[in-house]
């Protein structure tokens, strides 16, 4: 733990780059990996963070969904399913392979990996999550930590 965000940039749902290693500062970062957008275990995973957003950002953390998909694709899931956080492209698995959740030959592990707030620090990671436990371990883990 205590690594720090590299400089990578990517694209967002909306197709702006965003260089990751911008993102941490007054707020830190919970980015959550799924293998693709708008399949069932991704869906669930994901809309649980839509659920849980308010509650994570009263702590002070973003959320940002992270694959390989098309910023495309990423949007179209984000409108149909009212998603209300930014997605990632990372279509080279640039990010995906540095923070360890990539699985050859083009896989996503699905995981989280938090940033903290003022530091910068890596936080907690948990790798190989199951899609619905998911947000409510990110929630957990804040709430020991900040309460």
């Amino acid at each position: 733990m205590g690594d720090k965000l590299p400089s990578i940039k990517l694209n967002d749902e909306e197709g702006n780059t965003v260089d990751v290693s911008t993102l941490i500062g007054e707020k830190g970062v919970v980015f959550f990996l799924y293998p693709k957008a708008d399949t069932p275990g991704c869906t669930n995973q994901a809309c649980g963070y839509r659920d849980m957003h308010d509650e994570i950002a009263a702590f002070g953390y973003e959320v940002y969904g992270l694959s390989k998909d098309t910023p495309t694709a990423q949007q179209k899931w984000k409108t149909k399913k009212s998603l209300t956080y930014h997605l990632l492209s990372d279509p080279k698995s640039k990010l995906i392979k540095r923070l360890g959740a990539f699985v050859p030959p083009k896989n996503t592990k699905r995981s989280h990996f938090i940033f903290e707030k003022g530091t910068g620090n890596l936080i907690d990671v948990a790798i190989g999550v199951k899609p619905a436990e998911d947000p409510n371990n990110v929630l957990g883990f804040l709430t020991e930590k900040y309460s």
